[in-house]
Parts: structure tokens; sequence; C-alpha cells
């Protein structure tokens, strides 16, 4: 379901111009380049790499909500975002690869865990439908 205006609690702010991104308030600010594997120089960061970092932080907030509600530790646990770019019939397209690790339960409560991410964070809210994402 989509929010309104009215919902918004916290707006980020980011312009690219000339190679860079910087966000209004100045935390970051990064030369940003196209990857050697599509010609690019491969200096500063690429919109795939800031995609899978904002998606595994994301995503890691995610599991701490779900986690909490169930009163589990979180403690050591990691979320890993791969983030593939290759062509689609519109051009370019993205595909995100998951993966968590939750040391503090079985296996079968930290894919619990992980799915109920999925159906929460943001990031997989706003892909869905449009971008292949895989938990693994």
């Amino acid at each position: 379901m989509s929010i309104q205006q009215s919902d918004v609690l916290y707006t980020a702010v980011a312009t690219a111009h000339n190679g860079r991104v910087a966000t209004d308030d100045g935390r970051l600010d990064v030369v940003v380049n196209p990857p050697e594997e599509l010609g690019g120089s491969g200096a500063g960061t690429n919109p795939e790499q800031l995609f899978a970092a904002g998606y595994s932080a994301c995503f890691q907030g995610a599991l701490g909500v779900v986690a909490r509600g169930r009163n589990i530790d979180l403690t050591g646990s990691t979320v890993t975002a791969r983030v593939g770019l290759g062509k689609n019939d519109d051009g370019f397209g993205i595909i995100v690869e998951i993966s968590a690790t939750v040391p503090a339960v079985d296996a079968a409560t930290a894919r619990d865990l992980v799915e109920q991410a999925h159906q929460v964070c943001p990031y997989s809210k706003a892909t869905r439908g449009d971008v292949t994402v895989t938990l693994v």
C-alpha cells in the first residue's frame, strides 16, 4: 500500500552532478562512475553499490523490527545485498540477491525471520513486481 505525503516521517535528499552525488546534509558525498565492466573508470563508487548498501542496511533494520517483535537476539547478524545490472527489453534492469545470517537461532527460524523482513522492508516493497529479489 502506498503512503501519502502526510504520512512521511523523514525525507532523504541527494543530488547527482558532474560525477558526484551528495546528500543535502553533507553526510554523504561521493564520486560516482560506472564500473569498469560497463566501460567506466571504476573510480569512486557506482549507483549499484549505493543501492546494495542502502538495501542491505534497510533489510537489516527490517530484520531487527521482526526479531524484536519475536524477542529474538540479532547479535552478530549480517545482511548482504548483491545487486546485478544487466540489459533487458527496456534498456537496463537490476536483480538482487539478499543473504542474511542470524547466528543466535536455528536455520529454520533464521529463514522465517528473513522472509518476514522481506515483507516489511521498504526496499523490498519498492522493488516488488519490478525487480527479481532472491533470498538466500
